[in-house]
């Protein structure tokens, strides 16, 4: 399944995917600023692949003068919807829309994988300013919690493993890394929800979808008795000072 098909089954889905994945804790933004070297607040940010905007959000409130980067349509429009305030333009990491030297962040939040790096890369050099960074995340329930593990060996047997691992640093810059830990509690309709927005669901199907959610919903259950789910996650982040 090639990463393209994998990205554009987003764009069906982009109501779901706002209303049910989760954000990021304040403490990744917070490690963001230490390992880029200075403060969101007044910074000059891009962020990439923006989705419904749940980082760029995020980082207009911490004060970034923050710009959206967004190919799909569908995820465009839930976008603007969301955050009418913040502008956003069509494109994506291989092709950024935006001045050469113009910002001194540029974000990934769980998109840099749909890029290809040797156009991603000189692209992320290209409209840094000097001594601007790159920041790269993933947010991924935590595999060391045991009903976790056991769910995600459930996932991985129904798509297959490789399915999982299809992400990773570009080679040729130096990357800082860091784990952030945090959780949520949120009802365990809105757990199922959140799984079913992940692209291998999506182009799963409806029908597959919903055996395989109805499944897990019995499982969880008498695990959960009051409905309330405690998630427990780990946001993998990267960052590289890449301006020239």
């Amino acid at each position: 399944m090639s990463s393209a098909m994998r990205a554009r089954s987003f764009d069906k889905a982009a109501a779901l995917y706002g209303a049910s994945r989760p954000g990021y804790p304040e403490a990744l933004y917070d490690a963001v600023e230490e390992l880029a070297g200075r403060r969101i607040r007044g910074a000059r940010v891009a962020d990439v692949g923006a989705g419904t905007g749940i980082a760029t959000g995020a980082m207009r409130a911490r004060g970034a003068e923050v710009l959206a980067v967004e190919p799909g349509d569908g995820m465009a429009a839930e976008f603007r919807l969301a955050h009418p305030d913040i502008p956003i333009v069509r494109g994506d990491g291989d092709r950024l829309p935006l001045a050469d030297g113009g910002f001194d962040l540029l974000t990934f939040a769980q998109s840099w994988h749909w890029t290809h790096p040797e156009r991603s890369v000189p692209e992320a050099r290209r409209v840094l300013r000097p001594g601007g960074a790159l920041a790269l995340w993933w947010n991924d329930l935590d595999a060391a919690v045991p009903w976790i593990a056991e769910q995600d060996a459930r996932i991985r047997a129904l798509f297959s493993a490789t399915e999982a691992t299809f992400r990773g640093l570009p080679e040729g810059l130096d990357f800082t890394t860091r784990e952030v830990r945090w959780s949520r509690r949120i009802p365990l309709e809105a757990h199922l929800a959140n799984h079913a927005s992940h692209s291998a669901f999506l182009l799963l199907g409806e029908p597959g979808t919903r055996a395989f959610m109805d499944a897990e919903r019995d499982r969880l259950s008498p695990l959960f008795p009051d409905g309330t789910v405690e998630e427990r996650y780990v946001v993998s982040l990267a960052v590289a000072i890449a301006g020239a």
